[in-house]
């Protein structure tokens, strides 16, 4: 595990799962078009799919990048946690606040070895999830931090 202080990344894996929800995207978008097309015969149906098409291609082609945007860093205080390309967002989770630490393990994810690290407090806006992170990983940093939150939300 790194150093506390540093920016650490997701799994290099949780790219394929990038990839696969932006095929299953560009799938049912061009599923709906063709049901236009077809059921309705709506001109307008062939647009849709070449629009259709043009959003998968352009979802596959930022999914690598929008993979590697994710980040988080623990603090002495709080955890930072980072995401986004073009809507860059920083949230700051004290652990104090932390009030559940669920660690979740999609279909995908587990034939990957991959969990995602979600944080619950108790404003519903702060709710944070760390995808992609490597199972023993996941595991480890929840431990962590449910220990550092109970030593911190005794001390309030």
């Amino acid at each position: 595990m790194a150093h506390d202080g540093e920016w650490r990344r997701v799994s290099p894996r949780y790219v394929g799962i990038e990839i696969a929800g932006s095929f299953v995207t560009g799938v049912v978008l061009a599923a709906i078009s063709l049901f236009f097309v077809y059921v309705f015969g709506a001109w307008f149906g062939w647009w849709m799919l070449g629009v259709s098409l043009a959003i998968m291609l352009v979802l596959l082609v930022v999914a690598p990048r929008r993979a590697r945007a994710i980040g988080f860093q623990l603090r002495e205080d709080d955890l930072l946690f980072r995401r986004g390309i073009m809507f860059f967002r920083i949230v700051a989770v004290p652990y104090g606040r932390m009030q559940l630490i669920d660690v979740n393990r999609g279909p995908l994810g587990r034939a990957l070895g991959l969990s995602d690290l979600k944080f619950v407090t108790a404003a519903a806006a702060t709710g944070v999830v760390i995808p992609g992170l490597p199972e023993a990983e996941a595991d480890e940093l929840r431990d962590r931090l449910v220990a550092l939150a109970e030593s911190r939300r005794s001390g309030l």
